[in-house]
């Protein structure tokens, strides 16, 4: 036993910053004195000691490793493949040692599809997408393990060539066709469900209790259409049954779900479900966090950042929900760091684009929004949130009519839901010439889903500047009896202020401060109101000395039941 084969059993125990040390002396005596080791060790060598550097996460360093041990394999077969000028050489006892020898150290060497495997990881870590490509090209396709291609689908669907995206993705279900990430993959490409079926039938119908992939497809399928109603109902059935109930990866699919056609009630009830479920689970957070601070929980966002940091820290979603955390406490400046390290961690997190996206918006970057927006679109087509940041950041530059196009463009792609109309509706209010349109679009959005919260705060402010006053309070009331949330408070406390009924507009801005005790627009309606309610009892108390300088005086003196209505009257104004 050599040297080498330390080396070799320590990495193969793990021992990395041991196999780090010794290979580092290992390969500077190599190079010293080239007679030391053999071709075949340094080969060795070169590829443990840039195991090591990628086990450090020093990827820059290894990959450059890596490419030294591959041109050593190149020269390495170039030698073994020399024969003599005289053609074949007999077949003898010596012979057939030597070859025997020669294919037990092939065997122990170190996989040069291997190599290239891991130099395309360290390309992925370092971002140089297009050499993690080019370098997996370089091995034939027969020679392409389950993973390689799994690496290559994702790069391809990265860099949009879907077709090689499906092909690769295809030939990893060809040799694992239970492999579900791939499946998801190839639906999220636009594969028919139907399609990407039959390709595990064969392993469904020979393997007892898999029954429910069928439909676990038949679900995901739905999901990357759009068809996010029926994809509910379909996980809701596959949830029902009892080999999958309580299932964290479902019940976490059904919040996203819910998230997606607006149901927040639901979708926050479904991710502490999750939550409930698995402690520690990471996907979704994000999600859940923004979720909560729009409802103006900062402080259990805050809780949930700090939970989320002591699982992991090199996840995406604990910087999106402590940036959202910032985001809402207008701590702009904070939240655009705290996005920009979230896609630092994980350049496909929709959610890091969207936060980093409102970050920049909220700041007056606009541009720099709508490039962030546009790659949320980009990765996440089917998710409402991306095209209404986009919309807003048109709508804040004045530009309604790229808003226009863009409503119009979503309302045509995803259909007449509560959502795309409402976003219409959204960009037709910025339009004197289309409020009748904008209120025809919310009577429909409310008509689908009579709780949509967007579509009943557009309704509201629609009514507000028509001064529909009783109109708009009925609507307000209807929604608060299906979800208490701190805009609906606020804005039912601007209407009652409008109709001069201060003490209930009163209990309404302090349950909203209670919800959200940063929720600045509430403050400010309480302070208007208090300045209102003000002046109405001057103006009373006006009223009341013109009467007594208008010669009345000994009518009011004379009339005790009328002293007295005064007095209640004043009284009244007193308490509001």
């Amino acid at each position: 036993m050599n040297v080498i084969d330390h080396v070799r059993d320590m990495v193969a125990a793990g021992l990395y910053s041991n196999v780090r040390l010794l290979s580092s002396l290992l390969l500077t005596m190599s190079d010293n004195n080239p007679e030391l080791f053999s071709p075949v060790q340094k080969y060795q060598l070169l590829v443990y000691h840039a195991d090591s550097l990628f086990h450090d996460k020093e990827y820059r360093n290894a990959e450059s490793k890596y490419k030294v041990a591959l041109q050593q394999k190149k020269a390495l077969s170039k030698t073994t493949k020399v024969r003599p000028a005289g053609g074949s050489t007999p077949s003898t006892p010596q012979t057939q040692g030597c070859q025997q020898r020669a294919r037990k150290v092939s065997e122990c060497l170190p996989s040069e599809i291997e190599v290239k495997y891991k130099m395309a990881e360290c390309y992925t870590m370092l971002r140089q997408e297009r050499d993690a490509v080019a370098i997996l090209d370089t091995i034939p396709t027969r020679q392409r393990t389950p993973k390689i291609n799994m690496m290559l689908a994702n790069l391809y669907k990265k860099a949009g060539q879907e077709r090689s995206a499906v092909t690769s993705y295809k030939e990893v279900l060809r040799q694992c066709p239970l492999a579900l990430d791939a499946i998801l993959g190839l639906l999220s490409l636009s594969v028919k469900g139907a399609e990407v079926a039959s390709l595990t039938m064969n392993v469904i119908q020979s393997i007892p209790n898999l029954d429910w992939l069928s439909v676990w497809i038949k679900a995901y399928a739905f999901v990357h259409t759009g068809d996010n109603t029926r994809a509910i109902n379909t996980i809701c059935s596959l949830e029902k049954k009892s080999l999958l109930r309580d299932n964290v990866d479902l019940m976490g699919s059904l919040a996203d779900l819910y998230f997606r056609v607006g149901d927040n009630k639901n979708a926050i009830l479904k991710f502490e479900q999750a939550q409930m479920l698995d402690p520690y689970i990471i996907k979704g957070m994000d999600v859940y966090g923004y979720l909560l601070a729009g409802e103006g929980r900062l402080e259990d966002v805050e809780n949930l950042g700090g939970r989320l940091f002591n699982i992991s820290d090199q996840h995406a979603e604990p910087w999106v929900v402590s940036g959202y955390q910032c985001l809402y406490s207008k701590r702009y400046s904070r939240a655009l760091y705290l996005g920009a390290k979230a896609i630092q961690l994980n350049s496909n997190s929709v959610q890091a684009l969207l936060l980093k996206g409102a970050a920049l918006r909220a700041l007056g970057r606009i541009q720099e929004a709508i490039i962030h927006f546009r790659e949320a679109m980009r990765l996440a087509p089917c998710r409402m949130d991306c095209y209404e940041g986009l919309v807003e950041c048109y709508l804040a530059s004045n530009s309604i009519r790229e808003a226009m196009v863009m409503a119009n463009n979503v309302f045509k792609t995803l259909g007449p839901n509560a959502q795309t109309l409402t976003l219409f509706a959204t960009v037709c209010l910025e339009d004197p010439m289309t409020q009748e349109k904008a209120r025809t679009l919310l009577d429909k959005a409310l008509a689908q889903k009579s709780d949509y919260l967007k579509a009943v705060v557009k309704k509201a402010e629609l009514l507000s500047r028509e001064q529909k006053y009783e109109e708009g309070i009925a609507l307000l009331r209807n929604a608060l009896a299906n979800q208490s949330v701190c805009v609906l408070h606020r804005m039912l406390g601007d209407f009652l202020v409008a109709v001069s009924d201060y003490q209930e507009a009163m209990d309404q801005y302090s349950i909203a401060l209670s919800m959200d005790p940063n929720d600045q627009k509430s403050l400010e309606g309480m302070q208007k109101m208090e300045k209102e309610e003000s002046q109405t009892e001057a103006a009373q108390e006006e009223d009341v000395d013109d009467m007594e300088g208008s010669g009345e005086e000994g009518d009011l003196e004379g009339s005790d039941s009328e002293t007295a209505q005064w007095a209640d009257q004043e009284q009244w104004f007193g308490m509001q």
